[in-house]
């Protein structure tokens, strides 16, 4: 009888807490998949499932006898040996080299002084830099349109009343200098606003240890600062690849100003734009898109594997 009542408090207290522990740890495991599940369903419905769907619609054509018929990769065929998206795409990859390094630079640069400590109201001018950013693409575009335009702008009616030639800037010789500058202006900001938190979370120890050893400020901005902000840059190069190749508010406004220059396939977004909206084909414009998607996955895993051969070697 003692033994008995001796042993069964034991095993409670062997069994109780194991309950609640088990029960608490299918809990946990079943929280992960209950947080996650908001993003997937929206991820497949918003993202997975309209790609699906252009994908399907790539593969077709639809014909004035025959009505839609599966043609297989004869659209990518045709695409890849139009005269238009070829343009479109060298188009925008001349963009992108000449606006994309002009507007890293810059942001860089507002960064670093910023980050110096030596600017006077440095929150005001952080503010005056990031202020672009927060205007709309459209509005932007618009506003440039306006001070680009040869014959109200504000540029050309200075020109005229010093007696200098009138700035052509909405020319074919100019348009993507001054669509690169609309961009740059917009999104300078936006960069500098990544690379300076960046900044930020550098640790100051290494900076009173490179002053102690004798190291100024531009030495600490070139061994110290520069390296740290590889992957912020990374980052910013990869954002700049993406929006780059899918150029489309500012030609698209700009066009009505200057219709002679900026065509309706100026660029491969706004190609495939005019294909849907424009020309009702649709299954050509699925295409289009899926090949300016490839490239801008071809571009962006070329520059990540330069950045990792760089960091390797």
């Amino acid at each position: 009888m003692t033994a008995t009542t001796a042993a069964a408090p034991k095993g409670r207290r062997r069994d109780g807490p194991a309950g609640p522990a088990r029960g608490g740890r299918r809990h946990r495991r079943s929280a992960g998949p209950l947080f996650v599940a908001p993003f997937m369903v929206l991820f497949l419905l918003l993202f997975l499932a309209p790609l699906g769907y252009a994908a399907y619609l790539s593969l077709y054509q639809e014909r004035l006898i025959g009505g839609t018929v599966f043609v297989g990769l004869d659209n990518y065929l045709q695409a890849l040996t139009d005269p238009l998206l070829v343009h479109g795409v060298i188009r925008v990859a001349l963009f992108f080299l000449i606006q994309v390094p002009l507007m890293l630079l810059l942001a860089l640069a507002f960064a670093l002084a910023l980050d110096s400590g030596l600017l006077r109201l440095a929150r005001v001018i952080r503010l005056g830099i990031f202020v672009p950013y927060a205007v709309p693409s459209v509005v932007a575009a618009l506003m440039w349109g306006y001070l680009y335009g040869p014959d109200f702008g504000p540029f050309a009616q200075l020109s005229r009343d010093l007696g200098l030639p009138v700035p052509r800037f909405l020319s074919d010789g100019w348009m993507l200098g001054s669509l690169a500058n609309i961009v740059t202006w917009e999104f300078v900001g936006y960069n500098m606003i990544i690379l300076y938190a960046a900044l930020r979370t550098i640790p100051t120890e290494l900076y009173e240890a490179a002053a102690m050893d004798g190291a100024g400020a531009w030495r600490i901005a070139w061994s110290i600062k520069l390296p740290a902000l590889r992957p912020a840059l990374l980052l910013t190069l990869l954002f700049s690849v993406i929006g780059s190749f899918q150029l489309f508010n500012e030609p698209s406004l700009l066009m009505k100003v200057a219709p002679d220059v900026i065509s309706s396939s100026y660029t491969a977004n706004l190609y495939a734009y005019s294909l849907a909206f424009t020309g009702q084909q649709v299954n050509y414009a699925a295409t289009v898109s899926f090949l300016l998607g490839l490239v801008i996955v071809i571009v962006s895993y070329g520059v990540l594997l330069t950045a990792n051969r760089r960091r390797t070697s």
